[in-house]
């Protein structure tokens, strides 16, 4: 054994015996906070608040809390209120509820309503926001509603709106 060798064994033997009898010392008990004498737990500290001059900016960061699948036709930097087009044509598949269907030369129209209320008559064939109404029968219209979703197999799915309410799709 060289004199480094010699030197250096017996500080660590020394070193690994003393750590067992430190493992083993009890640790200091912390001091309690009295509770009232009702029972009840200390109430909870109250969370800090920002300094009046506190004005958060957003310097182009996105909201966290957006999920970032399945936000539509929303670009990059837009501000969320998506501009439509006029009539029947700005008119969503969900959105439509079918108020009536009647027989006009022949042919089943129906009578449908927006989600403002106003009462348009669609014929088969005619284009909504985001499909095609397919066909009208005598107890609802049945509509080809493009699928706006990059996760989804199909882009295309039949929605059946009934005249008595409710939907399939």
């Amino acid at each position: 054994m060289t004199i480094l060798q010699r030197a250096v064994v017996p500080g660590v033997l020394l070193l690994l015996l003393q750590a067992p009898a430190v493992a083993q010392t009890p640790a200091p008990a912390r001091p309690t906070q009295p509770t009232p004498a009702t029972g009840t737990a200390p109430p909870a500290p109250a969370a800090p608040t920002p300094p009046a001059n506190y004005n958060y900016s957003v310097d182009g960061r996105r909201d966290p809390f957006v999920a970032l699948v399945g936000r539509g036709g929303e670009q990059r930097g837009s501000t969320g209120t998506e501009v439509r087009a006029e009539g029947l044509a700005g008119v969503m598949a969900d959105e439509l509820v079918v108020r009536g269907i009647i027989e006009s030369r022949g042919d089943l129209v129906a009578m449908v309503s927006g989600p403002s209320g106003k009462v348009y008559t669609v014929h088969p064939g005619d284009r909504l926001a985001d499909g095609t109404i397919r066909s009208i029968t005598a107890e609802s219209v049945v509509i080809a509603q493009q699928v706006n979703d990059p996760l989804s197999l199909e882009k295309q799915r039949e929605v059946r709106k009934f005249l008595r309410g409710g939907e399939t799709k």
